[in-house]
């Protein structure tokens, strides 16, 4: 019997260990863009066409290569960052595996120019299949132009699997956003389909931030920065307005590396505490660095996740450093998110406390009963006192010739409570139907008990009927801008627009492109309020790019569902009676008023009989 096991053919074990490391477009602009920072450029652009599929090319003006080295950057495990197993905790650079070049010529069809300052003549190379087609001298610029075109043509399986365009572009973008925000100095560009969709000038972090984020972000950014002899922290945080309901713009660089990790950012927020409502996440770009033997980024494929020696002292300085971050810039104690705005706009509140203002204050009798000692129970017996009326709170209710404990409690023939004394009839308010409890829950009485109404929850129920049957059966009116909105996104959220535009329209955004990611809005459903268009449609791309994925819905459905929670009334809205009457008769009008389209209950319900129970009844 002949032996069963044997070793794999070179071009199956190079696709395999490729599917590791090139998952998909975005997987190769991460690598091709991390060995171009290696290679010392400071000049570096990427080129895209077709979200990748086609192409994606990197130049840069790096230190470039020699012919045999270029050939041998494809082999498997070829690297000039390890010599001996030491180097492996010492590691500076973002590439050391030497695996990304041989998984990229596994996959795609690579083209390749290089050339080092001391050559009169560049190397250039076709790969195909993990093999050299071609190889010769040619004429090249200083540094490095690689190019991977047709991925996963000799794998159709795994390019079936590839998402829409604008998804795969999506990825891109933010491989792109991560590495160009890990080193503001280096000069970055994007051009996708013949457009430049970044440009990013070489300048400081917080220069290289905002170039990314937005021009919103200038003046909402505190800057952190904490040295110690075990690891400095430097970077910005966003002020609490720019906390958002959803994960939003949250990064973390570990010696210039981006990583995920959950558990540092949850020592960002744990300093946020207080600040910020529970329910919302900060932003934040924190650079860490620390000795590279204290760490270990050889525990995933990506490099996107990294073991720290000792996670908790990492956790610790995080937390410090923010605290520090927001107490130094006087953020934390201005802030009081429970006090009423009604509150603030008082004149006691808002009209300065003159010289003139406190000396009366200081000279009144009122003032000194309690600052002065042995005061605080004195009352005045003059006329003028400024105390004079505290008596009438405790006048006997004998002065107005009625007594309580003379009033007998009695119910009418419909239930009602009637009041008797002294031969007067008393009826008592009729009681309401409804009452709202912390202007978040209606209280509706029924005849066999009560039931507890979540308001906010129940009007999602309700716009989700209403927005759903109107785009699947008509288009959803819209309502025209007088004064067309300008709308001006990052790139990431420009994409994603622009491939919402057919399915935003159907349910009665009118939104045209406007140059680069730049949107002009025409008009918006009529639920949405003059003035707040462009709030709304960036609260909408936030609410659809952390959709959840655990069930495959059509882009409608999710944009559908985001505009009921967004345009729902939100907890802590006072409603007078007709609205709570409106909104419960309108809750189970709907074809399933019992729950919110992702499952959470929208009243519960008590029953008398319950009730008896529930006093030993």
């Amino acid at each position: 019997m002949s032996d069963i096991i044997q070793l794999l053919p070179d071009n199956i074990a190079n696709q395999i260990a490729a599917g590791e490391v090139i998952q998909r477009p975005g997987s190769a602009v991460k690598e091709l863009l991390e060995n171009a920072v290696d290679a010392g450029a400071t000049k570096i652009k990427l080129i895209i066409n077709d979200a990748g599929k086609a192409l994606v090319q990197v130049i840069d003006n790096g230190k470039g290569m020699s012919a045999a080295d270029a050939r041998m950057a494809f082999e498997r495990h070829a690297t000039s960052k390890i010599r001996n197993i030491e180097d492996l905790f010492r590691i500076k650079t973002m590439g050391f595996r030497g695996e990304a070049l041989a998984s990229i010529a596994a996959v795609a069809q690579v083209e390749i120019k290089t050339r080092r300052a001391q050559d009169e003549l560049g190397a250039y190379l076709e790969i195909e299949n993990s093999k050299i087609i071609k190889e010769e001298a040619c004429v090249a610029p200083e540094g490095t132009s690689i190019s991977m075109k047709n991925l996963f043509f000799n794998v159709p399986a795994r390019r079936n699997f590839l998402k829409s365009n604008a998804s795969e572009m999506r990825q891109i973008v933010e491989e792109f956003t991560r590495v160009s925000m890990a080193f503001p100095d280096i000069f970055f560009s994007l051009t996708s389909n013949g457009q430049e969709v970044f440009h990013l000038e070489a300048g400081s972090g917080k220069q290289r931030i905002v170039q990314i984020l937005g021009n919103s972000y200038n003046a909402k950014l505190v800057s952190v920065s904490e040295d110690t002899d075990y690891m400095n922290i430097t970077g910005f945080i966003g002020k609490p307005d720019t906390a958002r309901k959803t994960r939003g713009d949250q990064y973390f660089f570990v010696n210039s590396r981006f990583i995920k990790s959950a558990y540092l950012n949850h020592a960002v927020n744990a300093a946020f505490e207080g600040i910020i409502p529970k329910d919302s996440f900060p932003s934040y770009v924190l650079y860490i660095d620390l000795d590279p033997a204290q760490i270990d980024i050889n525990v995933h494929p990506t490099k996107q996740e990294i073991k720290f020696e000792d996670e908790k002292i990492i956790y610790a300085f995080v937390q410090a450093a923010v605290k520090h971050a927001l107490a130094q810039f006087s953020i934390a104690p201005s802030l009081d998110f429970s006090l009423n705005a009604d509150i603030q706009g008082l004149d006691a509140v808002s009209k300065p406390f003159t010289g003139e203002r406190q000396q009366a204050a200081v000279s009144s009798n009122l003032y000194k009963t309690f600052s002065q000692k042995h005061q605080a129970h004195l009352i005045e017996p003059n006329e003028k006192s400024e105390l004079k009326h505290w008596k009438d709170f405790f006048k006997s209710s004998e002065e107005s010739g009625k007594s309580v404990a003379d009033t007998e409690i009695k119910y009418d023939e419909s239930g009602m409570v009637v009041l008797e004394d002294a031969g007067n009839k008393l009826k008592a308010p009729e009681f309401s139907q409804y009452m709202q409890m912390h202007n978040a829950f209606i209280i509706v009485t029924t005849g066999s008990g009560f039931m507890l109404v979540h308001q906010q929850l129940a009007h999602e129920r309700i716009l989700y009927e209403k927005y759903s049957e109107a785009a699947h059966s008509q288009q959803i009116p819209t309502q025209k801008s007088l004064f067309p909105v300008t709308l001006e996104l990052v790139g990431s959220d420009a994409v994603l627009l622009n491939e919402l535009l057919p399915e935003l329209q159907s349910i009665g955004y009118q939104i045209d492109p406007f140059g680069q990611n730049s949107f002009v809005v025409q008009g918006t459903p009529a639920d949405v309020i003059a003035g707040d268009e462009k709030h709304s449609i960036e609260m909408l791309i936030e609410q659809y790019k952390h959709f959840s994925s655990d069930v495959k819905f059509s882009k409608r459905e999710k944009l559908i569902r985001c505009m009921s929670k967004q345009h729902s009334i939100k907890t802590g809205q006072q409603l007078e009676q007709k609205e709570m009457a409106a909104l419960t008769e309108s809750l189970f009008a709907c074809k399933t008023p019992n729950v919110t389209p992702n499952g959470s209950p929208t009243f519960l319900e008590f029953k008398e009989d319950y009730l008896n129970r529930m006093f030993g009844r």
